[in-house]
């Protein structure tokens, strides 16, 4: 049961949710457009105690029900949240759609290359070759020096992980599709994503936000969703400023220190931790330690860039740090972790 209460916060609701009962069927002539949602969705009953709920009969036999559910937490704005809670399901749906085959196939693995016959002898004389030339004079083939020949090991990949490969492709193609139409449908601000999806007996739960997921079964809370903050991503986002430092517009310090450096400081030595640290370890301050830093404070008051508290999610992408021309996008991430 899904609720969201706005509490007069706003003129428009910056939470929003969806539930959606939806039939996964193979696509006609390979289209790409986005799913009708009369002829793609098992409708339900809107009757607000419950009753009618029984799903009316599809005739085809060659798909997959889906079930779905839905929390997007807004901020600046509920452009985002609103435009999520009405079409991520359809891109979800849509990436199924072109594996829906495979996944009703349960008693064969997916197949590494579509459209590859398996066990093709040129192929594998071929990759003998190409191993006996990267060889290159180690030594004959059998023997001791020889190392191991490694090129015809081939990962198994369970049904289940194209599901999650589907729902992160989903929540990717979200994110674009707001930045290619934001300006042209005023879709404001951005939004956390926090995703349940039912499907061939399993639950997965995606999770791009600091929103929390629990399951309470026979009284025990299983935890099926990981907050995503800028304490919980500093390493992340430190790796990416140490990477690309532009992106920090020359006021930010990628560096972490336990408080804020002061001018008096420089040349003593302080603590700190960078991206490849978990420990702290002392450093002789220096003249860019003075800037401040990418990650600031902690809990529930620690932000990026000292502009916002969350680092996942869908939209953000006009979110600059304030009275600057720095964009904050690089650092938020549309990815889910997906359970």
């Amino acid at each position: 049961f899904l609720r969201v209460i706005n509490a007069g916060k706003s003129t428009h609701n910056e939470d929003q949710a969806s539930c959606e009962v939806l039939f996964v069927k193979k696509k006609a002539g390979g289209s790409n457009s986005t799913p009708n949602k009369n002829s793609s969705t098992k409708r339900r009953s809107s009757l607000p105690n419950g009753e009618g709920l029984q799903l009316k009969d599809n005739s085809d036999t060659d798909g997959i029900n889906l079930y779905y559910w839905s929390l997007f937490d807004g901020h600046a704005g509920s452009g985002a949240a609103v435009v999520a809670s009405k079409l991520l399901q359809h891109h979800i749906l849509e990436q199924l759609q072109e594996i829906v085959d495979i996944l009703r196939n349960t008693a064969v693995l997916p197949p590494t290359c579509l459209g590859e016959e398996p066990d093709n002898p040129s192929t594998n004389s071929r990759t003998l070759t190409r191993a006996a030339s990267l060889r290159g004079g180690v030594g004959a083939p059998g023997s001791p020096s020889t190392p191991p020949t490694r090129f015809f090991t081939e990962k198994k990949i369970p049904h289940e992980c194209l599901v999650i490969g589907a729902i992160e492709s989903a929540f990717k193609e979200m994110d674009l599709q707001i930045e290619r139409e934001r300006t042209v449908y005023n879709i404001s601000g951005g939004c956390t994503a926090l995703v349940v999806v039912y499907l061939l007996g399993k639950l997965y739960v995606a999770n791009a936000g600091d929103s929390r997921a629990i399951i309470i079964r026979n009284g025990e809370v299983i935890p099926m969703s990981s907050e995503f903050t800028p304490e919980t991503e500093r390493q992340r986002l430190q790796y990416l400023a140490y990477m690309q430092p532009h992106l920090l517009g020359n006021e930010f310090t990628h560096l972490e220190f336990p408080r804020r450096v002061q001018r008096k400081e420089v040349g003593k030595r302080m603590l700190y931790r960078d991206f490849n640290m978990t420990g702290w370890a002392y450093k002789t301050i220096e003249e860019d330690d003075l800037k401040f830093p990418l990650i600031y404070g902690e809990g529930k008051k620690a932000r990026v860039m000292a502009t916002i508290g969350v680092t996942r999610g869908l939209g953000d992408h006009d979110l600059k740090v304030h009275d600057s021309n720095i964009y904050i996008k690089p650092f938020l991430s549309s990815s889910p972790e997906v359970k």
